[in-house]
């Protein structure tokens, strides 16, 4: 008997949408052949046509995905492509979190086929948008698992969970990050490029001198020329929109874009005398108002290089994230780039005031020598920082890889020399201590997500819905039921909501699994009080 896995996907407006495609297609061939016979040209309106054709089969395509799975392998169809991808190319599967701006959707779940060589290929379907949807989902990959773990080649890799990849994940794409920060520098260098036009124009306009008599006609666009004029009119918008000043029969020109506050200034009557250089008009005085064209000069595009290649900084952080922790595994979540922000923040606080002042000449004189090598100094200072808190430690990356007593055996080990002093935090009464500390899963001692602490000490270990003192509105922990499975690192099906540095225990509740995230130096003294209360001894350094 052949297993088939199927996952199609139709519209409750499927027929609209062939109706609209159709519908399309038919005003555009009607009008085209008008056209044609009677030799007149088309319609403006018929443009419509084409344009609810396109958009007609664009969503039939969208919405025409159809997958499925047998004993030959995944194959996928569209209303334009199909494709088939054997077993025997497939090593592994993925599921791949991904976040949206669409505050009903926040984030969407799809299912990734790794490929020889390395290669991913996300499928179109199936997807869980909702908690709602999420068993349905993980019936299907549970499923497609099923398929692949009978057809694939033996020497396919097999593993007992599918890795969750996410944006704070080791396995995660860097593709976007690298396209913007190519686009930032690039954005550097072109900027970079205009700084002598700029300098050159600035110090050409600050120098012209009024036009004489002698003044051949020629050269007169390198002269300032004035002329007299009377504002008809002033159009003053919004601040970061272009205002108008309207000059009376049009002369010498019809209207005029200024600033905001310049068309606020001046008024309907007002006679004003304009500055014209290089055939446009630059200054505008009279009434005891004047208004300049602003000229950039090397500082404001040195500044504006400076700041884009500050800015490329930030996908490059997330690129050097992602290159330290290759070696992990794909659904281990790595530290955040948020450091390197702070460092590059500070960097932008001496480096974009000293490119606007000094844009030539970073040496220029002994003050700004100084300024140079300190401000090069403080971010060298941060950069360290930064790299030393993003650092992942060996403990993390042993407790990933291991499994069991090894793995807790590295949580407690990150742990060392500092549970005494998590200890003294959120102490309660005398022998309690609240511990920060919060169940994943929704149980009979944590309903609804109901903890955000533990509770050590006097009494039994306890949920708590708050940091202390007292023992009030708490749930016993049924201690005799867990049993302490492993100690590992974050990962990426862990959700967004647990802090990057926590750890996860993986408890089994009476054969039901659960995870208690906590951080490490916590999460080992919450591990350690499990085993005491339950009667079984703890495993060496935990």
């Amino acid at each position: 008997m052949t297993e088939t896995w199927e996952v199609p996907c139709s519209a409750p407006w499927r027929r609209a949408l062939w109706l609209s495609a159709g519908l399309g297609t038919a005003v555009t061939g009607l009008e085209a052949a008008r056209a044609i016979h009677l030799g007149t040209p088309p319609n403006p309106w018929a443009g419509i046509g084409p344009l609810v054709a396109l958009l007609g089969f664009a969503m039939l395509h969208a919405v025409s995905h159809r997958v499925t799975a047998d004993a030959d392998g995944v194959h996928l169809r569209s209303l334009l492509r199909r494709r088939h991808i054997p077993w025997s190319d497939i090593s592994g599967l993925r599921v791949r979190r991904m976040h949206t701006n669409n505050w009903r959707v926040p984030e969407t779940h799809r299912i990734v086929v790794v490929l020889r060589g390395r290669r991913k290929r996300l499928l179109p379907l199936p997807k869980c948008r909702s908690a709602a949807e999420l068993p349905d989902f993980e019936a299907k990959l549970a499923a497609l698992r099923a398929l692949h773990r009978r057809y694939a080649p033996a020497s396919a890799p097999r593993t007992d969970r599918v890795p969750v990849v996410s944006a704070r994940t080791a396995g995660r794409s860097w593709a976007g990050s690298l396209a913007l920060c190519a686009l930032l520098l690039a954005g550097t260098g072109t900027a970079l490029a205009f700084v002598p036009t700029a300098e050159a124009q600035k110090s050409a306009w600050e120098a012209a001198v009024p036009c004489t008599a002698a003044t051949p006609t020629a050269e007169r666009g390198e002269c300032l020329t004035t002329l007299r004029a009377e504002i008809e009119r002033t159009d003053a918008n919004r601040p970061k929109q272009r205002s108008w000043l309207y000059f009376t029969e049009g002369r010498p020109l019809e209207r005029l874009g200024v600033s905001r506050e310049a068309a606020l200034d001046f008024e309907a009557g007002d006679r004003v005398e304009l500055t014209v250089w290089r055939r446009g008009v630059r200054e505008v005085s009279g009434a005891g108002h004047v208004w300049r064209e602003h000229f950039p000069g090397a500082g404001d595009v040195v500044m504006v290089a400076a700041g884009c290649l500050l800015l490329a900084g930030l996908p490059g952080a997330r690129i050097l994230m992602g290159l330290r922790g290759r070696r992990l595994p794909e659904d281990e979540v790595i530290p955040s780039a948020l450091p390197f922000a702070g460092a590059l923040a500070g960097t932008a606080g001496w480096l974009l005031p000293l490119c606007y002042l000094h844009p030539l000449d970073f040496l220029a004189s002994p003050g700004v020598t100084a300024w140079t090598g300190g401000g090069s100094a403080l971010s060298a200072g941060l950069f360290a920082w930064a790299w030393h808190a993003t650092r992942i430690r060996r403990s993390e990356a042993a407790a990933g890889t291991g499994t069991g007593t090894g793995a807790e055996s590295g949580a407690a080990a990150a742990a060392t020399g500092t549970s005494k002093t998590s200890a003294a935090r959120g102490t309660a009464a005398r022998g309690d201590v609240f511990l920060t500390a919060r169940f994943l899963e929704h149980t009979d001692y944590n309903p609804n997500g109901f903890g955000s602490h533990i509770v050590l000490g006097d009494g039994p270990p306890a949920v708590a819905p708050h940091g202390g003192p007292g023992r009030f509105a708490v749930k016993p922990l049924p201690v005799e039921r867990l049993t302490v499975r492993t100690v590992r690192p974050l990962r990426g099906g862990d959700g967004e909501a647990v802090p990057r540095k926590w750890h996860i225990a993986e408890l089994d509740d009476a054969g039901t699994p659960v995870r208690l995230a906590a951080a490490p130096a916590d999460l080992a003294r919450i591990v350690a009080e499990l085993r005491r209360h339950a009667g079984t001894p703890a495993e060496p350094g935990v």
